[in-house]
């Protein structure tokens, strides 16, 4: 017996592609966790859909491999649900079924693929890649960049419009950026040496200080919202909070 491969928190690059998977079945879940990750994917596994969707709700994701039968929420279920989030997430589903209906069904429900159970690793990771390449495809080439869904704000990266109530606000390219980088790793700590090095491309006092700058400015948007708080997390770097009441 192979010892057990050591859990490692997700990464803060926020280069990496992060995937949302939901697979009940622990040991394949385990094993296509340990192969995403080798390959240099992020990974977050849940057990069942309604926990899929919590984990969905707190956090972004690059796409969504979902196994169909899934326990309390099916994944057809949690796929719609999904949807009504972010209609443009790629989704991926698993299953032991073969019936043109079922695959009918996925379709329908927002799935961009389908893959049979028992699978290859290497046909589930060439099918992830190419639906990752036409998600980067359909939005110009770039990486996939949904409007974020912040508290009461509405955050469209794409045209840097920070929106409150009908009150809009265009971001210079660096606040839109930033606030990109702390949403896509919202109520987690964004590190503030690779957002240093994804923003400007370097390290440095002076980066460090500009970005301070920064974050104060994205303060001040954010502050009619009181469930919104970007935090100093000491020694790392920094935390967008979403959904709580401020303590201060």
């Amino acid at each position: 017996m192979t010892a057990k491969r050591k859990r490692t928190a997700p990464s803060s690059d926020p280069s990496r592609t992060r995937i949302l998977l939901a697979e009940d079945d622990p040991n394949l879940g385990e094993v296509i966790r340990d192969l995403l990750e080798i390959k240099g994917y992020d990974v977050v596994l849940s057990r069942d859909g309604e926990d899929a969707l919590r984990v969905f709700s707190e956090g972004l994701f690059d796409l969504g491999l979902i196994d169909v039968m899934l326990p309390r929420l099916d994944g057809f279920a949690l796929a719609r649900a999904v949807r009504k989030i972010n209609s443009r997430l790629p989704l991926i589903f698993l299953t032991a079924k073969t019936m043109k209906e079922d695959k009918i069904e996925g379709f329908k429900a927002g799935g961009d693929d389908y893959v049979t159970k028992p699978f290859h690793a290497e046909e589930l990771l060439l099918r992830i890649e190419a639906v990752l390449r036409r998600a980067r495809d359909a939005s110009g080439g770039g990486p996939n960049e949904p409007v974020f869904s912040l508290g009461e704000f509405g955050f469209d990266p794409e045209t840097r419009v920070l929106e409150r109530h009908g009150r809009k606000r265009i971001l210079t390219p660096k606040e839109s950026d930033l606030l990109q980088l702390l949403a896509r790793h919202r109520n987690q700590v964004l590190d503030r040496s690779a957002a240093m090095r994804a923003i400007w491309g370097t390290e440095g006092y002076f980066v460090a200080r500009s970005m301070d700058v920064y974050i104060s400015k994205l303060r001040k948007h954010l502050a009619g919202d009181p469930r919104l708080e970007i935090q100093n997390v000491h020694g790392r770097g920094f935390k967008l909070v979403v959904g709580r009441e401020k303590t201060r």
